[in-house]
């Protein structure tokens, strides 16, 4: 049976999901107004983006790429939902002027974005992407409520924790670096706020909580420290990544690159530290609930044989996911035949060698962090039960 809490906060829950219904779905369409809504026209140069769908491919193909490739295009009549040409019908071209593949091709009833790019010599029209608010509503609906229905209340708090992160990522750490604030200092301290909440709602004010997170603490100030320490040794910029140039344009050079890609290390290691912590934290006290005998320095060895096992899994699955992330990269490096040291030295590779070894070592290192301060703090409390006892037999 599940407790008033764990009943409260599933219904909290619900009520989430609902307003993100409200919010996803019923608002943008009261906000169309529908085929007579109109907006003010565009001077020339600018651009707006206006959904639409596909009505009819009024024309398919392939073109000469020349060196013998081909890629096909489509001429596509679409119908305006929204916007400033609502009701309208336009016509576009795909794989005219830009590179598609088989995968992007249309079919009538297709829902897409298209950008409008107004001119002296009229508009242009380009599709810009799939419209996919809708598959990607329910996958998010589906993985939410297999949460709840597996993790039942501690999934729902779970689930609770991670809005709240998404808060504080949204609401804090990317609005204050926008701001001009210090993107590690910003990182750091939000990643703090961000895993206190979440293990604190998941595992409530507990003695093993209270270790899992100052073990997060420590280690993220340790990751922190090694991140600026190896950033600034392999001299890295930031400039390799491809919103560098947008971010300057928009914010202006003072915007700190070097310190998003720290900033990027940190917030990366974040769910596989929460997750190591944790387990450190619930291994110790397991412990100690099992034989309370052993004193902190049989914990601590303990912890550390447990924690050997976690770092092998973890440190190879943080290595396979930045390596899947960058997949596309690896392959354009491959390509080209060049030494491996000097692929090894070219920026975009090297950030990702740094940000895996790094949150590797952070996560290395969040296993004795923690371990220690469990095990010291598990011996504490039975200590403190066997004088408590001692002093009520008297």
């Amino acid at each position: 049976m599940m407790s008033q809490l764990e009943r409260f906060f599933i219904a909290g829950l619900v009520a989430l999901v609902i307003l993100a219904v409200v919010i996803i779905v019923i608002l943008p369409q009261l906000g169309t107004g529908g085929p007579e809504s109109s907006q003010p026209s565009l001077a020339p140069g600018e651009m707006e983006t206006l959904p639409a769908r596909v009505i009819e491919v009024l024309e398919e193909g392939s073109i000469d790429l020349g060196g013998g490739s081909t890629q096909p295009y489509q001429r596509l009549l679409l119908l305006i939902e929204s916007g400033s040409l609502a009701g309208q019908e336009v016509e576009v071209e795909e794989g005219t002027v830009n590179i598609i593949s088989q995968e992007r091709l249309f079919r009538p009833g297709d829902r897409v974005y298209v950008q409008r790019v107004t001119g002296l010599d009229g508009d242009r029209f380009y599709i810009s992407d799939f419209v996919r608010t809708t598959p990607l509503f329910l996958i998010a609906v589906l993985f939410m409520g297999m949460v709840v229905l597996v993790g039942r209340g501690k999934g729902a708090r779970s689930l609770l924790g991670t809005l709240i992160g998404l808060m504080v990522i949204f609401g804090f750490i990317l609005p204050q670096i926008v701001k001009g604030r210090d993107p590690v200092g910003v990182c750091i301290a939000g990643s703090i706020l961000l895993l206190s909440v979440s293990t604190y709602l998941v595992y409530g004010w507990t003695p093993k909580a209270h270790a899992a997170v100052v073990g997060m603490v420590g280690s993220l100030v340790l990751t922190g420290l090694l991140a600026w320490l190896f950033v600034g040794w392999t001299r890295l910029t930031g400039l390799s990544m491809e919103e560098s140039s947008y971010l300057v344009m928009e914010l202006g050079s003072g915007i700190n690159l070097r310190g998003l890609v720290l900033g990027g290390i940190i917030v990366g290691s974040l769910g596989v530290l929460d997750d190591i912590c944790v387990g450190q934290a619930s291994a110790v006290f397991e412990l100690v609930n099992a034989n309370r005998d052993l004193d902190w320095r049989a914990l601590f060895r303990s912890s550390l044989n447990i924690g050997r096992d976690h770092i092998a899994a973890m440190v190879n699955t943080l290595l396979l996911a930045y390596v899947g992330a960058s997949m596309p990269l690896m392959l354009v490096f491959t390509i080209y035949q060049e030494p491996i040291w000097q692929r090894v030295n070219r920026e975009p590779i090297a950030e990702e060698i740094v940000r895996t070894l790094v949150g590797s070592l952070g996560l290395i290192l969040a296993v004795p962090i923690t371990g220690l301060i469990a095990s010291l703090l598990a011996h504490w409390m039975v200590r403190r039960e066997k004088t408590d006892r001692k002093a009520i037999s008297m």
